[in-house]
């Protein structure tokens, strides 16, 4: 007796992010539908933002034009310092994504945010004398990034009540933002739709956040950009800042994908290599014009930068730390702003390489800006004005470097009554003393800068602020402050001998046995005058 053989049945076709389109183009239009509050796309120009973007565009362009009415804005925030090759892909998208839109009737408006000038990278590095960004000290992300967006989406809310914040965030991006997402989502109060603790009023929308990178580059390959934009460009971009030159197709989870290159802003020092300018430099000989850019980079890139910086923190006065180094603990200064001359080392040297840039990159790069007029101005009034440095070195570097007369816009800025030959008999004066001429700039700056008020209202305190920061040497500034902190520490443990031995006689012993609760009183007051 012969048993029957099973049937085989054909195995199901497996499902593929192209069989989800229609089930997204359906929650997109729901949600458009749903009510009157605008939408805003927060797009980086990358393959997630363009995927985001192109599945938004598919799935409004589906609907009646009766039902388009509702505006969807798209933001892309440019830091001023981004990749170049990035930078350049997306003012081109920008702009093909407007004339696409009032051809085609799409109620789609991009917007390009800037950080004010203010806040720039090059002003707070070369003006202020920031230090490159560090994990301790990230500066850069709230002013160049955060900001300009948070501004736009807080006027939309002010305008409008609610905003909707569409972003293409995904939980396969890492584990971190896996756990922030999977939080927010717990926290939501309609479907699809999470809260943003940082923005009130502003929800957010991330249609993508189960997808792999897989998924977003199959789309982006199968599926032709609606706008006029070439999705293979960008996978093109991707794969020439991959250090091997390719872009497999992801078959299973040892297989890289090109998701892993990472575009971001060209001064970077949060990550330990600029791993995609390098690999765009080493693929491409066209973009071999960018490695003066890298080199700058690299150089800013220093852990141990204490001899490029003020021992005095920013406000002019020494703070100290405690640091444990290999079980052996001291108390240290926390290194302050770029000195005079690194700021000026500095600004040197990105002008150097603009001007290089302009004349070695390819035609449609030749017009390239590394640091803006406006902020070569901030930088100068910042160099005038609040460090008081009246020789006005930026005209000259920039004349030396460029070739060129720089043209300063700000009103009066050419008006001084000290200038370089001052700065010139000031320094021999002062005989190579730096604290002496600090001392002497400042305070002769700041009679200049109170001269020319109506009132001089307020001038013996800023002259007083001239004599706190910058009467002392190197030595004795950091002597005095170990002197307060080491009165400050005993006086709040109350003890009394260590105050009498540190005061040299300024409060006995006898007066503060009667009265120990106000030994740290009197000493708190006293290390205010320090």
């Amino acid at each position: 007796m012969t048993l029957a053989q099973p049937s085989k049945k054909s195995q199901p076709a497996p499902v593929t992010v192209i069989d989800k389109i229609p089930e997204i183009t359906k929650e997109i239009q729901d949600l458009y539908l749903l009510d009157e509050i605008p939408w805003i796309i927060g797009v980086s120009w990358g393959k997630d933002s363009s995927t985001i973007l192109q599945l938004i565009w598919n799935a409004i362009a589906a609907l009646p034009a009766k039902k388009r009415g509702k505006k969807i804005h798209v933001i892309t925030t440019d830091t001023l310092v981004e990749n170049p090759i990035v930078s350049a892909w997306v003012r081109n998208s920008m702009q093909l994504l407007g004339s696409a839109a009032k051809e085609k009737g799409m109620p789609i408006e991009p917007h390009l945010l800037l950080p004010v000038v203010q806040d720039t990278f090059w002003v707070n590095l070369i003006g202020r004398g920031y230090p490159a960004p560090r994990n301790q000290f990230r500066w850069c992300t709230p002013r160049l990034k955060i900001n300009p967006a948070n501004q736009f989406i807080r006027e939309m809310v002010r305008a409008n009540g609610e905003t909707i914040l569409v972003l293409g965030t995904r939980k396969a991006e890492s584990s971190r933002r896996a756990a922030t997402m999977q939080k927010h989502q717990a926290g939501r109060i309609r479907d699809r739709l999470s809260p943003n603790a940082s923005l009130p009023n502003s929800l957010i929308y991330t249609p993508i956040e189960d997808w792999s990178n897989n998924d977003v580059w199959i789309y982006l390959n199968q599926c032709e950009n609606p706008w006029g934009g070439n999705n293979k460009d960008l996978f093109s971009m991707y794969r020439g800042a991959t250090a091997d030159n390719e872009c497999p197709l992801v078959v299973d989870t040892s297989t890289p994908s090109c998701g892993d290159s990472r575009f971001g802003c060209w001064v970077c020092t949060m990550v330990t290599k600029d791993k995609s300018m390098e690999a765009m430099i080493q693929n491409d000989e066209e973009k071999e014009w960018m490695q003066p850019l890298l080199d700058i980079r690299n150089e800013l890139d220093i852990q141990d930068d204490h001899d490029k910086r003020d021992f005095r923190r920013i406000w002019g006065k020494v703070q100290l730390f405690e640091r444990n180094k290999d079980g052996q603990t001291s108390v240290q200064p926390v290194p302050g702003p770029y000195t005079k001359y690194w700021r000026e080392h500095w600004l040197t040297t990105v002008l150097s390489a603009q001007t290089q840039a302009r004349q070695t990159a390819p035609e449609d790069m030749r017009d390239i800006t590394l640091i803006t007029p406006d902020e070569l101005s901030e930088i100068r009034r910042i160099w005038l004005e609040e460090k008081h440095e009246f020789d006005d070195s930026l005209p000259r570097i920039y004349q030396e470097v460029t070739q060129q007369t720089f043209v300063d816009s700000r009103p009066g800025a050419g008006y001084s009554l000290l200038g370089s030959d001052e700065w010139a008999v000031l320094e021999e004066i002062c005989e190579n003393d730096a604290m002496h001429l600090e001392l002497m700039a400042k305070l002769l700056d700041t009679e200049r800068q109170y001269r020319k008020k109506s009132r001089r209202v307020g001038i013996y305190d800023a002259l007083e602020k001239c004599f706190e920061t910058s009467s002392r040497t190197q030595e004795d500034a950091i002597k005095n402050a170990h002197f307060k902190r080491d009165l400050k520490n005993a006086a709040g443990k109350g003890d009394i001998d260590k105050v009498k031995q540190l005061t040299l006689g300024d409060v006995t012993a006898e007066k503060a046995a009667e009265k120990p609760e106000e030994s740290k009183t009197w000493a708190d007051k006293k290390f205010k005058k320090q």
